[in-house]
């Protein structure tokens, strides 16, 4: 099924900051060693023994910092992988940090501007641009965009979002196979002809996400989101194709309640979202630890990002963090994560196989052709006179006479099959010597 590419591929992870024009003199950034570096002052009122640890250094695969455009992180973070999932690999880019600190907007992009685009666009439209340059290769480009609200899934490019309330809508539910693949039932792959096509599901699918006003943030993502691209390949003489996936993740942003004193529908929300983030971080956790069990299971978001860790994978994570004062705690505990994440080795396998419907076309061809050399062995078919060939019978000679005089090679053979075959093709070759190469056409009975 696979090949596998050889050796322990670590995620690669970097960090992101957000803009801010009021950021703490107690968070630095060292871009000669990728790394961030945080002071948090020890709590006076914890008391007098105080194990409170001050001095906090992370290393990163690379820091962005708030300089970095959105074209630049794509190229850093992004088109490698994209480059990797066109030739085959498995791919995966997960966002992670506080509410407000600038996933969605590194993940999808902003709307207000053209060069606010993120990650998904961007990974779009260079998906069909490469597309275009293989003349070589057969693509086929599918989407599909999972929300994950409230630990439920849904299908974002479902129609009926627009008619039916989210409670009414059916659940994507988690399938498991033989081999230990997951598969989704109730989200629909779409077909994607085009960079255009792509972008409007896309477009479709942000619509329909469930976002609302936090006090950390005026537009927050209340799920997590999954926008899936998978990509086959195969050449055109060839029963063997190459399917890809390339994952794109918006995790919502973990917050801590009793700082934003949130109520109502937005608590559950929180409630719901922090334990799939904690059931995430046990995973990483057991992953580090080289732990016999890893508890993919306990979430439908572990058990989808189950390649992407551990797995079959080349994956990339995005850790983003606001500078301020007030969120150094949450962003020392984004940087404490993604160290965890960054000592994960994931596998790489060329994802190869054979197309069962093309084998079996293949197959039924060969069949056919053995069949005729055995009535031509044993005789056959002389009772039949060319009168008695079928329409269909006398449009496969006239093709195969075509070809065989089209062809340039020396060792060019012509074999119909049956007697009969035989000599209806010799009357189209009889024919076109008396119209002086004018074509294979049709002839009489």
């Amino acid at each position: 099924m696979g090949k596998d590419k050889g050796g322990g591929n670590n995620i690669a992870v970097f960090a992101r900051v957000r803009p801010s024009k009021k950021c703490s003199n107690n968070l630095s950034i060292n871009y000669a060693d990728h790394a961030i570096s945080v002071h948090i002052p020890r709590d006076a009122t914890a008391g007098m023994i105080n194990n409170q640890k001050e001095n906090w250094n992370f290393h990163f695969t690379r820091v962005l910092d708030q300089t970095t455009t959105q074209d630049m992180a794509f190229e850093l973070i992004a088109q490698p992988i994209v480059d990797s999932v066109l030739e085959g690999y498995n791919g995966t880019i997960f966002a992670y940090g506080q509410t407000g600190s600038g996933k969605t907007f590194t993940i999808t992009g902003g709307a207000e501007r053209y060069a606010d685009r993120g990650i998904i666009p961007r990974s779009i439209s260079h998906v069909f641009s490469k597309v275009a340059e293989r003349s070589d290769l057969n693509y086929e480009v599918r989407i599909s965009y999972l929300e994950v609200y409230n630990e439920a899934g849904y299908d974002l490019l479902d129609p009926s979002h627009e008619t039916k309330a989210l409670e009414d809508l059916p659940k994507v539910s988690l399938m498991e196979d033989d081999d230990g693949k997951i598969h989704l039932k109730n989200l629909k792959e779409w077909p994607a002809r085009s960079e255009e096509e792509a972008l409007n599901l896309l477009f479709v699918g942000d619509t329909n996400r469930m976002i609302s006003e936090t006090p950390m943030n005026m537009a927050s993502s209340r799920s997590h989101c999954v926008f899936t691209i998978a990509i086959d390949a195969r050449r055109p003489d060839s029963d063997v194709v190459r399917r890809s996936k390339m994952h794109l993740v918006d995790l919502a942003g973990s917050e801590r309640i009793k700082k934003t004193g949130i109520e109502g529908v937005a608590l559950k929300e929180a409630k719901y979202i922090n334990l799939s983030l904690h059931y995430l971080e046990q995973v990483i956790i057991a992953l580090q630890e080289k732990s016999k069990f890893v508890p993919y299971r306990n979430s439908m978001m572990t058990s989808l990002l189950r390649d992407g860790l551990g797995g079959n994978c080349k994956t990339a994570m995005v850790a983003t963090m606001s500078p301020e004062e007030p969120q150094l705690d949450e962003s020392v505990s984004t940087c404490r994560f993604a160290q965890r994440v960054a000592l994960i080795s994931n596998r790489l396998e060329l994802n190869e196989e054979v197309d069962p419907k093309l084998l079996i076309a293949r197959l039924k061809a060969q069949v056919r052709e053995l069949k005729e050399e055995i009535q031509i062995l044993r005789g056959e078919g002389y009772e039949r006179s060319v009168a008695a060939l079928s329409t269909e019978e006398r449009e496969r000679c006239e093709q195969l006479v075509r070809e065989y005089l089209s062809s340039t090679a020396e060792d060019a053979v012509l074999t119909p099959g049956e007697l009969a075959k035989v000599q209806y093709c010799f009357q189209l070759l009889r024919k076109e010597a008396q119209n002086g190469g004018g074509g294979g056409g049709g002839g009489g009975g």
